[in-house]
């Protein structure tokens, strides 16, 4: 019955986000008027390849750990369902907050406006943190610490990187945005 569910979860996740860039890639791909732009080695393309690495870590079962079925492993399973429904709620809004303000590479549009509502009031990041969150849910949901070290030592320091140079660019377009950098964590919600 778990392995159903984590099945269904992952596979809502995966198709949630997939939809999720092909719709930014077509409702975006006409808005050329950029006043700045940065290339980034991080961008769509790499960040399937990470994913490609970490399905096959799950699949082929590299780092897999093996535990009974037992009430503590529904209560971990339990958490790590919700930690995917959030993180898919997360990137899909986080999308549509951004609106017409995404890239697959880093730019800043004319008509750009810095957004702060909506999923960007609980982290600057919510695409990145989103990912981050689904595949630390994963990695758990399947036991696996291979896809779990993939996750925390490649792809939150790729997702580090690119967030840093978007922060670049927008600090020198909008004069609030280390203000709301101070209040609003990038990856995770600050608590204090």
């Amino acid at each position: 019955m778990i392995n159903l569910i984590n099945f269904i979860l992952t596979g809502l996740a995966f198709i949630a986000i997939v939809l999720a860039v092909i719709i930014d890639f077509f409702d975006n791909h006409s808005n050329k008027d950029t006043r700045k732009e940065k290339r980034s080695f991080v961008e769509t393309g790499t960040m399937f390849i990470f994913f490609i690495l970490f399905y096959l870590a799950i699949r082929l079962g590299f780092g897999k750990l093996n535990f009974e079925t037992n009430t503590f492993i529904w209560i971990i399973s339990a958490i790590c369902w919700c930690v995917l429904i959030l993180g898919i709620y997360f990137n899909v809004a986080g999308r549509f907050y951004l609106g017409k303000n995404w890239a697959n590479q880093i730019k800043i549009y004319k008509s750009h406006n810095l957004v702060t509502e909506g999923t960007y009031r609980t982290v600057r990041h919510p695409l990145y943190a989103s990912l981050i969150w689904i595949f630390y849910a994963c990695s758990i949901l399947y036991f696996n610490w291979v896809a779990f070290l993939l996750n925390t030592f490649i792809f939150i320091p790729m997702m580090y990187y690119r967030a840093k140079q978007e922060e670049r660019l927008l600090s020198e377009q909008f004069k609030n945005y280390k203000d709301y950098s101070r209040k609003v964590g990038m990856f995770f919600p600050k608590i204090f």
